[in-house]
């Protein structure tokens, strides 16, 4: 069985597979609150690796990169549902509830933690929706987020500060940022959002740091970090194409064999 991962709307997204799954997913644009009905999530973020347990929540902070293997439990089906909060949404809640924050969010940038009783019966709720998605209307959608945002302030109150700062990630060190995340596979725009830059200012101090363009640059780095890996540590081009930011496997076949003219096998 394929995985199956239902988008509902702007709100929620439903995921399930009976095979252990990579997700192509690698840039977290907006807060997500997930939660683990049935098998495991392991996720490489940023900062390290996360399990996430059956029954467990996940808060996971907008605008950063992640990667995650969806892995089954014993005869069944693994199921993970997660509540989007865009900043739109986020914002309209704060408006109308009259939330302001003193301080900027400093905090963990994904928080693992046990639901209590009435997030456990909010999940079961919403999940009557992912098969008559067609007859739920924008405005109970938007309803039903924010219930979630209220039941999670609830028990987790000190959380007020990781949803409602709107503040856009600090200045970084390119070099350090490039060397630590050259092998995710997402845009030059979020490569330069998460930099703390524009695209033409990320643009220009990458010519004066790496003296090379950035798509130039990622293709060599991710081609010769390929090269170290099954030369020096025997690996096999199929457990590590996905991981450097390639594609599909052919598209990481072509590359290496018109910079290296072998291919990744014969190494």
């Amino acid at each position: 069985m394929k995985p199956v991962i239902q988008v509902l709307g702007d709100a929620f997204i439903y995921s399930c597979t009976f095979d252990k799954a990579f997700t192509y997913e690698q840039f977290i644009a907006e807060h997500i609150l997930a939660y683990q009905i049935a098998g495991k999530t392991q996720i490489f973020h940023q900062s390290g690796e996360i399990m996430l347990e059956e029954g467990q929540l996940i808060i996971a902070h907008r605008n950063q990169f992640a990667k995650s293997i969806k892995i089954p439990a014993k005869n069944k089906k693994y199921q993970a549902f997660s509540v989007v909060f865009t900043t739109e949404r986020l914002r309209k809640f704060a408006l109308e509830n009259d939330v302001s924050l003193q301080n900027n969010y400093r905090g963990k940038r994904n928080i693992v933690f046990e639901p209590n009783n009435l997030l456990k019966a909010y999940f079961q709720s919403v999940m009557a929706y992912v098969d008559d998605w067609k007859n739920v209307s924008p405005k109970l959608a938007a309803m039903k987020v924010s219930e979630s945002i209220e039941l999670l302030l609830l028990q987790q109150p000190e959380l007020k500060s990781f949803l409602f700062d709107f503040s856009n990630p600090n200045k970084t060190d390119l070099e350090e940022f490039m060397l630590k995340n050259f092998h995710y596979n997402v845009s030059l725009e979020h490569f330069a959002k998460l930099s703390g830059r524009s695209l033409t200012s990320f643009k220009r101090d990458f010519a004066v740091i790496f003296k090379s363009t950035p798509s130039n640059w990622l293709k060599n780095k991710r081609l010769s970090e390929a090269y170290y890996l099954l030369k020096k540590k025997n690996k096999k081009p199929q457990d590590i194409y996905l991981d450097l930011g390639f594609e599909n496997l052919s598209h990481f076949y072509t590359a290496f064999k018109q910079k290296y003219g072998t291919t990744p096998a014969k190494i």
